[in-house]
């Protein structure tokens, strides 16, 4: 089946994305928990680009539009996660160029994204789709 790209805009349609965001986030609880995580950040223009089979959601990503003094405006991609039986059919790739279309039509030059360091197949993913590390993220735990 072949699946339609389009914005989760709505609190149900963000409800929709929980199964598969909880896989690449575990940590959030449901989802009214997503749900109001995305609230929180729509100040910041995050928005979750979804790939639907029908009423379900098989593939995201979150994003939103940056800037920075490192590299001006940027779209930074908070989120990109594809359902297991639905990995390796292409479907990542045509979330980030849906994304990367969207970036370039405001505008924007580059797409960022972090991803784990022992994350080695999604690193492989990011190269095989042309992205190559740009920095070393440092992280310190403040609690």
């Amino acid at each position: 089946m072949t699946q339609t790209i389009r914005h989760a805009d709505t609190d149900r349609d963000v409800a929709s994305c929980f199964p598969v965001m909880r896989a690449l986030r575990p940590h959030i609880a449901s989802p009214e928990d997503l749900i109001e995580r995305v609230h929180a950040q729509a100040w910041e223009r995050y928005r979750i680009l979804a790939a639907w089979n029908g009423e379900a959601v098989v593939g995201l990503a979150g994003y939103r539009f940056q800037s920075n003094l490192i590299r001006g405006r940027f779209c930074y991609v908070d989120d990109l996660v594809v359902a297991p039986d639905h990995r390796r059919l292409g479907l990542g790739a045509r979330l980030l160029d849906a994304v990367s279309r969207e970036a370039r039509e405001i505008g924007v030059a580059s797409l960022v994204l972090d991803t784990a360091v022992n994350n080695a197949l999604g690193q492989r993913f990011y190269f095989r789709y042309g992205m190559l590390p740009g920095a070393l993220r440092f992280v310190m735990r403040l609690d």
